[in-house]
């Protein structure tokens, strides 16, 4: 365990103690089988991408941008940068030019390391109109570059430029190297307006580090599938916190693979968003359903056990009676043990869920099949973890854990959650306005989101900004719907609609293919999606499925009418973010029109 150990040293001394011993894994597509590479590569990729920044004339604390899905060598730059004692810059392989183009600008990026011809396309007319860009590295060798193309090289010719010369260079960039040193620039997503550079330090990384070693029980026989971008704050400190472990890395390249990575890899860990396992408890559902009466009942009943030995017991902290024990050992291996095998998640240790709020329904179903979903909340100014679920304690659905160490957390009159400590940002890259609106001079650093202590537990409510008031007078949390209308089979995405109006409706991207299945079977006949998604019927189905979900609100909160949307919201319109968080205003502007048909 070297979770206190500064980022510049860990890959070397995590080499000196495990040396062969592999430690990233990457899928190769043309044998279908997983290579790994040992510590003593990784030490040694590292210390040659720092001799090779030195060679380009890397500066001390000079801003390099990673713009590439996941790949070991983002993890070989990351490192390679801490070493010369630059700043890596990650960017979400899925941002636009524009987007690329602010960051870029923002930070005066001059050297970027591209992924793959996706990421290449969108960085590569940059050069012609950006001040600062000169060169481009590119990790994979069977992108085509452009016939006017000067300013790129491959990934393997650009380690050739480390030679020893660099090497007194680069030891003394080591000895000088300081936990004040800022590690990474995260660009936040953008759902509240323009995109701002989070600072993280050296140090701020090491508290996170010691803090999240106390309460998240990784070790060195732990393998960790990768699934979200390593530009997000929550994949990038949970791999550094698993590589100070000295776990194993299985580097999952493309998001949609992750079902057959997890097959693949069996993962002990793994961490992920709710929407996640919003889709795990959908295919499983549809996957009972396919199944014979006899073990659709069968499986239900597991299920059902699970529930009452999970939630009722085990979430509580009770000793559970010997006969629902029994029962639920029986029903674990003989039932859910399937269950979790046919996911490749029947080796699994625990899985952190963090980023948005995860349905109860979900969340049960979750631990009712034996799965240890460990939820929480963080932000990228507060380095990830804030507060988590703690590891065989007691804890209450519906809540994001306790606050961890070295993390003062405090909620306002208004319910907004303060933050200040160790791991919290000192401010927002070249933006003072910005760091004084959310940093006060007490130091506390305002979330923008609301919520409540109850029993040292947190619940969030929603985002302060995001809270909607009826022309009634009363307030609406669109999160808190959302997240339970979600789970349905028919809904892929939603967007409740509030402020300011008499009732609340929702924008409803559904599953376009379940509304198919749907129309065959009742014999609707349609000739296009847009025709089916207006369909009198199908949307008096949908609408029914909703009241049966949202019978727990408040009359004012339930959903009185819906627009089915024939086409889901895009990040090429600006509707999402990288992170595939909604923006809200966007999407409002967007569909000014249909709103406003839904409230004649």
């Amino acid at each position: 365990m070297l979770t206190s150990c500064h980022f510049s040293r860990l890959i070397e001394m995590q080499a000196q103690q495990y040396g062969e011993r592999e430690v990233l894994f990457s899928r190769d597509d043309a044998t279908c089988l997983w290579r790994g590479v040992s510590w003593r590569v990784f030490a040694d990729y590292t210390r040659r991408v720092s001799c090779a920044l030195l060679a380009l004339g890397v500066r001390v604390q000079e801003n390099v941008a990673v713009f590439a899905p996941n790949m070991a060598e983002c993890l070989y730059v990351d490192f390679g940068c801490y070493g010369a004692r630059a700043v890596t810059i990650p960017f979400y392989p899925t941002s636009s030019t524009a987007q690329v183009q602010f960051m870029v600008d923002d930070a005066e990026i001059r050297y970027m390391f591209v992924g793959s011809q996706m990421q290449y396309d969108v960085a590569f007319p940059l050069f012609a109109t950006s001040a600062s860009l000169e060169r481009m590295i590119i990790f994979d060798a069977s992108v085509t570059r452009h016939p006017a193309d000067t300013v790129s090289m491959n990934f393997d010719d650009f380690l050739e430029l480390g030679s020893e010369e660099y090497e007194k260079e680069l030891t003394r960039r080591l000895d000088d190297a300081s936990a004040e040193d800022i590690a990474n620039i995260l660009y936040t997503s953008g759902t509240t307006g323009v995109s701002k550079g989070v600072i993280l330090t050296h140090r701020m990384y090491m508290n996170a580090m010691i803090e999240n070693d106390k309460v998240l029980p990784v070790k060195e026989k732990d393998v960790i599938l990768n699934f979200l971008p390593f530009s997000h704050v929550f994949e990038r400190g949970w791999s550094y916190l698993c590589l100070s472990e000295g776990a194993q890395l299985y580097i999952n390249l493309r998001p949609t693979d992750i079902v057959r990575s997890m097959r693949e890899v069996r993962p002990t860990c793994m961490c992920a968003v709710p929407r996640f396992w919003e889709k795990v408890y959908e295919k499983i559902v549809e996957h009972v359903a396919t199944l014979s009466e006899v073990k659709q009942k069968m499986v239900n009943k597991a299920i059902e056990l699970g529930k009452q030995y999970q939630i009722n017991y085990v979430a509580t902290g009770r000793q559970a009676p010997l006969w629902l024990k029994m029962k639920y050992k029986l029903m674990d291996r003989t039932v859910l043990s399937v269950l979790r095998e046919q996911l490749g998640l029947d080796r699994a240790n625990i899985f952190p869920t963090a980023g948005a709020a995860i349905a109860h329904e979900v969340e049960i179903f979750v631990h009712a099949c034996g799965i240890d979903m460990i939820t929480g909340y963080g932000l990228t100014e507060s380095t990830a973890t804030v507060t988590c679920a703690r590891v065989g304690k007691p804890f209450t659905i519906g809540s994001v854990g306790r606050v961890i160490g070295g993390v003062e957390l405090s909620v306002a009159e208004d319910g907004e959650i303060l933050l200040r400590g160790k791991s919290i940002t000192p401010g927002y890259y070249r933006n003072s306005r910005a760091t004084r609106e959310v940093i006060d001079a007490d130091g506390w650093f305002h979330t923008g989101d609301s919520g409540y202590i109850k029993n040292d537990e947190l619940f969030l409510t929603d985002r302060i900004k995001d809270l909607y008031k009826t022309s009634n007078g009363k307030y609406i949390a669109p999160q808190q719907i959302e997240s339970k209308l979600i789970v349905d089979k028919y809904i892929d995405q939603i967007v409740v609609v509030a402020d300011r109006q008499k009732f609340v409706s929702a924008l409803i991207v559904p599953s376009y293919s379940a509304l198919k299945t749907l129309a065959t079977a009742r014999g609707i006949s349609y000739d296009s999606v847009t025709a089916l998604c207006q369909n009198p019927e199908i949307i008096q189905f949908v609408m029914e499925r909703i009241d049966t979900l949202q019978q727990a609100f408040a009359h004012y909160e339930q959903v009185k009418r819906i627009t089915l949307l024939p086409e889901p919201f895009s990040m090429n319109r600006n509707e999402l973010t990288n992170t595939l968080k909604v923006k809200r205003k966007v999407i409002f502007e967007h569909y000014h029109d249909v709103i406003e048909a839904m409230y004649k």
